[in-house]
């Protein structure tokens, strides 16, 4: 017979075997959970902790006034003090204090250096900047450029302070993670996280189309524009600068190697220096397409080629389609424009075009643009020649203002010539460029030649009038 007892025992025994060999590893890594203090301090944390001391609040104030009613406060009707609005004493006036919030980070602790968005400090008076740790700045304007929106600040501090470490924006990756951290709505250094959603975004913010734009899912808010966007290691690869406004969870960054050379600029001139390339180009659309027997809008042609400039040393040619810039692919006019203002003078790149059929590849070598041939720029695309204002010709055409240059002579057919401009007005500004001397007109037009159009304002005897110049 079976004996009962000894099989209840090997019965046993094979439970504790699978006890042992299967039950008991899924329990340990529970059991060793609980003994870790630390298994909280995800790569997030310990990149929060690094960055933050470098990441800053930027208050802007202006100060306006506002001529006020003497009856305002005493339940007046507002029909009388539209009606008496001619006596208010000018006493009645009320300074009123308009601050607006952004967000900055230290790029540079040794000089005081910070990068921000050129919005936050736009049409400003007093700039406050404030660290973490609570210490407070007056901040002076290094540079601004509203056409890529950055703008770097300085301060002065006796100690270093921290500094953000750059990282870079080449081998983004489609859902990695990311990390913003700003003031939004006033509430320093709050931090959210993300994905990359996608690269190489263009977006439309009031009159322009910004290009190349990180986009990611990250909560971005009023305040976070200028902070910084970072990856797990806590580098910095973009900065925060936009909202969708027609949807929730999609914000933008601005690549950090876009902004680099913009940086670099802003810090050594004041201002961004484009690189001298010396084409303009065109869409090309269906008929032209058909026309040149491309394929329809695959690349842009070139329209001109200006006298010596390096894309004419490098043998580029009117009517050539081009079709990369180094290893980013020309399919508009936005596109290169876009490449364009990211090269910086002294850059060698590649372009790849086509040419009567077939494809070419010359090496452009870009430059400054030299000033000497502003004059000639200014007449090939203004049709204007100006001069310093002088006494000589102060009295000649009664000029009675006393900075700005003087048009001395203007192209037949010309825009301004179809407008009533003539010879004896006086330029005082070229779109936001002030105008005092013959120096400053030159460098307004190299710094705005690529655009479609400008808004000069001219003087004639007492009277200014502003008006937009086709270029």
């Amino acid at each position: 017979m079976l004996n009962h007892n000894m099989f209840g025992k090997k019965r046993s025994y094979y439970y504790l075997i699978l006890v042992t060999f299967f039950v008991l590893p899924l329990l340990m890594p529970a059991a060793e959970s609980r003994g870790h203090e630390f298994s909280r301090e995800t790569a997030v944390v310990k990149a929060v902790r690094e960055v933050s001391p470098a990441v800053v609040n930027i208050s802007s104030a202006v100060q306006m006034r506002k001529r006020t009613s003497p009856f305002s406060g005493f339940g007046f009707n507002p029909f009388f003090e539209e009606f008496f609005k001619d006596f208010f004493d000018p006493r009645f006036e009320r300074r009123r204090k308009y601050t607006s919030l952004g967000s900055g980070v230290i790029i540079d602790g040794k000089k005081g250096l910070i990068l921000t968005n050129a919005h936050v400090i736009q049409k400003t008076g007093t700039i406050k900047v404030v660290l973490k740790d609570e210490r407070e700045f007056e901040a002076q304007i290094v540079g601004a450029d509203p056409d890529s929106d950055l703008a770097v600040l300085k301060i002065d501090s006796e100690q270093v302070l921290p500094a953000i470490k750059m990282g870079s924006s080449e081998d983004l990756m489609i859902g990695e993670t990311v990390i913003a951290i700003g003031n939004p709505f006033g509430f320093s250094h709050t931090v959210t996280t993300g994905v990359i959603s996608a690269v190489n975004r263009s977006i439309r913010a009031k009159d322009r189309v910004y290009h190349d734009f990180i986009q990611i899912d990250a909560s971005i808010n009023p305040g976070n524009s200028g902070g910084p966007l970072l990856n797990i290691n806590g580098d910095l690869i973009g900065i925060n600068t936009a909202i969708y406004a027609k949807a929730q969870g999609i914000g933008f960054a601005i690549p950090i190697g876009k902004a680099q050379k913009i940086i670099s600029d802003l810090i050594q001139y004041g201002e961004v220096i484009q690189a001298w390339i010396g084409i303009t180009v065109q869409a090309i659309d269906e008929k032209l397409a058909r026309y040149l027997k491309v394929p329809a809008q695959k690349g842009v042609i070139v329209t001109s080629v200006e006298p010596e400039s390096p894309a004419q040393k490098a043998g580029v040619q009117e009517s050539d389609i081009i079709l990369s810039i180094g290893d980013k692919k020309i399919t508009s006019v936005g596109d290169y424009q876009s490449v364009a203002k990211s090269l910086a003078a002294g850059n060698t790149v590649e372009a790849k075009f086509w040419r009567s059929g077939k494809k070419k590849t010359v090496v452009v070598k870009t430059k400054v643009f030299p000033i000497e041939l502003a004059g000639d720029l200014a007449y090939r695309i203004l049709g204007i020649r100006v001069e310093d204002l002088s006494g000589k010709n102060q009295k000649r055409y009664r000029i009675i203002a006393r900075e700005g240059v003087m048009i001395s002579e203007i192209k037949e057919n010309s825009d301004l010539a179809g407008i009533g401009a003539r010879p004896g007005d006086v330029i005082r500004q070229l779109d936001d460029y002030t105008i005092e001397n013959s120096e400053d007109f030159k460098k307004a037009v190299i710094k705005f030649r690529n655009k479609n159009s400008v808004v000069l304002l001219l003087q004639r005897g007492d009277q200014g009038y502003y008006i937009t110049v086709t270029m």
